[in-house]
């Protein structure tokens, strides 16, 4: 326990290690990128971002300023030459790419487009960036979906099989796939390493995408409509925005410190002890908002989706002192509070700024607990 506690301690996001560094964000427009984006900018990172324009409104990207607060290019990742003059010119020593279409419905809609983004994408940033002059790190950002399920209990590990029966999970194996080929065919003798980071189903403030159970939630709240379920019994590894950025943030300063030896696959997920049910974390969603829920069970055909689903972190924990630091409860209260004071007219930007430094004091305290202990 002293062992991980320590790695707690040194291993928590550093505000100088980002201060005037250059990062490169792919997919900096979405719903994670634009927290990410806003998240190192507040800690005096030098960001560029490329990826399509917002298409969502609102746009949490939009109500951030991200546009002003980063060198910010418009392109899409399978133009290849387009990507390639965004990268080069940054320069980055991080690359984080986020850059990817994000849901398995859609990949049923659009399965060419969601395999040519998602693989071809990946491949265009991999490419790209084993030219990179400066670059030391880079984090892919794949999917808890990249593994073959077979609708386990437990969570999967980082060594068990990926697959994807959708083309959706499909397309996040074979990213997964490509990655590892990369780092070890043409990242093993620059100064760069590249893992991949898996991460579960992400809620928090912000979201206003489509056919996504909690912007489903607002726009029924906001419209006073009733919330058609899809697969209200399926299991989730649901998890606050910030857990998993704070993952990838600490994944890409061990990989600029120590190369490979962090390079390869990483969960970050949340406790299994904490996976509640679509319906679930539904009711509590209206709880929190004061509301009674007004469900019923989407009778139209759907495509299927996996019934269980979740992702062991024990990896992230034991060798990055990672762990999430919200309960199921307190992903929910922290969500509702965002989308409560945005509707009140509280500045986005503001609201976003206090719930990050709320985190980031929640790893001063334990730092300070386990000291104590020791």
């Amino acid at each position: 326990m002293v062992e991980w506690q320590s790695a707690v301690e040194e291993l928590a996001v550093k505000n100088g290690f980002w201060r005037g560094r250059r990062v490169f964000i792919s997919g900096h427009t979405g719903f994670k990128g634009s927290w990410l984006s806003f998240w190192l900018t507040e800690l005096g990172a030098e960001v560029t971002g490329f990826a399509l324009p917002p298409d969502t409104e609102p746009s949490l990207f939009d109500l951030l300023g991200i546009q002003s607060r980063t060198v910010s290019r418009c392109g899409d990742v399978r133009d290849f030459a387009g990507f390639q003059t965004a990268v080069l010119t940054a320069n980055p020593e991080v690359f984080f790419h986020l850059a990817a279409q994000a849901q398995v419905r859609e990949g049923y809609s659009h399965p060419k487009e969601t395999i040519e983004t998602n693989v071809s994408g990946t491949l265009h940033a991999l490419e790209i960036g084993r030219h990179v002059a400066d670059l030391r790190a880079m984090v892919v950002v794949t999917s808890d979906k990249c593994y073959r399920n077979d609708n386990r209990v437990t969570g999967y590990r980082e060594e068990d099989p990926l697959g994807g029966d959708d083309p959706y999970s499909c397309s996040k194996a074979c990213a997964e796939m490509l990655a590892e080929s990369y780092n070890k065919s043409f990242f093993q003798t620059t100064k760069c390493a590249v893992a991949t980071a898996r991460a579960g189903n992400v809620i928090g403030g912000g979201d206003w995408s489509r056919d996504r159970l909690v912007p489903d939630i607002i726009r029924a709240l906001a419209g006073h409509t009733t919330l058609a379920l899809r697969n209200s019994g399926a299991t989730r590894p649901w998890q606050h925005v910030l857990d998993p950025l704070n993952g990838y943030i600490t994944l890409a300063q061990r990989l600029c410190a120590e190369g490979q030896r962090f390079a390869g696959a990483w969960n970050f997920g949340p406790l299994l002890t904490d996976a509640v049910t679509v319906e679930e974390l539904a009711r509590s969603m209206y709880g929190a908002w004061g509301a009674e829920p007004r469900l019923e069970r989407d009778m139209g055909p759907n495509p299927r989706e996996a019934q269980r689903l979740a992702v062991d972190a024990t990896k992230a924990r034991e060798n990055l002192g990672w762990t999430p630091r919200l309960s199921s409860a307190e992903m929910i209260q922290w969500t509702v509070e965002w989308y409560k004071r945005w509707r009140s007219g509280k500045a986005v930007a503001e609201i976003t700024a206090e719930q990050i430094d709320r985190y980031q004091e929640r790893s001063v305290v334990r730092r300070a607990l386990s000291a104590a202990q020791r």
